[in-house]
Order: structure tokens, then sequence, then C-alpha cells
């Protein structure tokens, strides 16, 4: 595991815990309810359809590839941290500013 960038408690923390001297008070059934509530946050089962422009798909396309990831995970990806909160709209926040020409 990388070192690299941590504090001297985060260091000393991940000595002790490389070094096994912490043991998991993970019990089974709590495992169990956690690996089900992981499976159901990535289980993907429902499908959407939805009509954009083509200017704005090239544009994810694009980005995608940029990620490295396929577009739909991309989309997905973005809709996911738009409703978790993790996605803001920096447009919604700016105030409008009139425009005002001035004449010389």
């Amino acid at each position: 595991m990388s070192k690299g960038k941590l504090s001297k408690e985060e260091r000393a923390l991940l000595d002790a815990v490389e070094a096994g001297e912490f043991e998991s008070v993970l019990t089974e059934s709590r495992k169990k309810e956690l690996e089900a509530i992981a499976s159901n946050t990535f289980k993907k089962d429902k499908r959407i359809n939805i009509r954009i422009s083509n200017r704005d798909l090239t544009a994810i396309q694009s980005r995608a590839s940029e990620e490295g990831i396929p577009y739909q995970t991309f989309v997905s990806s973005i809709i996911h941290k738009y409703i978790s909160g993790s996605l803001q709209d920096l447009t919604a926040n700016k105030q409008m500013q009139p425009t005002q020409k001035t004449r010389d």
C-alpha cells in the first residue's frame, strides 16, 4: 500500500494495521448484511431511454473516452453523483450579472 502523503498519525495507524495489531470485530451476520447492501447499491436493474442532441452525445462520448470508460457508464455516474449531491450545477449558483454597454 502506498504511504505517500500521510500524516504521522495516519502512518502509525497504517503501520499498525499492516503489522496485524488490530483484530476485526465484524460479525458474520453484520458482514452478510453489509455485503447485501453493497450489492444492492451497485445493482443496475432499470433501463431508461432519453433523447439528446448529437452534439451532447458526441461530447459525452469524448469525455467518457478520456476517462477510459463506456459512455453509458459515464452517464450513469453523472446521474448518480448529481442525485447523491457530489455533483452540482455550477451555473445554477451563479448570479446573473446584467450586461451594460458603455459608449465612448
